[in-house]
């Protein structure tokens, strides 16, 4: 297991397509938080996906806020990935 800071950030989001709504940011995290953050997702199941330029952009919005529009796109591709990869 490689030792030390492996992630710079991290995002969570939360997404239930029931609802409707956008993607919300569920948690995020920078330097050893963000490590953290994809410790615990790991051990949950909770997939990760690593996208720097995405998370950053994520990054700069609060946690509860849902995505703006012009992230729509990047965040629908790795949803549908997801989906597909768990099918």
């Amino acid at each position: 297991m490689k030792r030390g800071r492996q992630y710079n950030r991290a995002v969570g989001l939360e997404y239930r397509a029931k609802d409707e709504q956008a993607p919300t940011v569920s948690i995020k995290g920078d330097a050893v938080s963000a490590d953290q953050v994809v410790r615990i997702a790991r051990r949950f199941g909770v997939p990760v996906v690593e996208e720097p330029e995405l998370a950053r952009a994520l990054s700069l919005l609060q946690e509860e806020e849902e995505i703006p529009e012009e992230l729509f796109e990047a965040v629908a591709i790795i949803l549908h990935r997801l989906r597909t990869a768990s099918t």
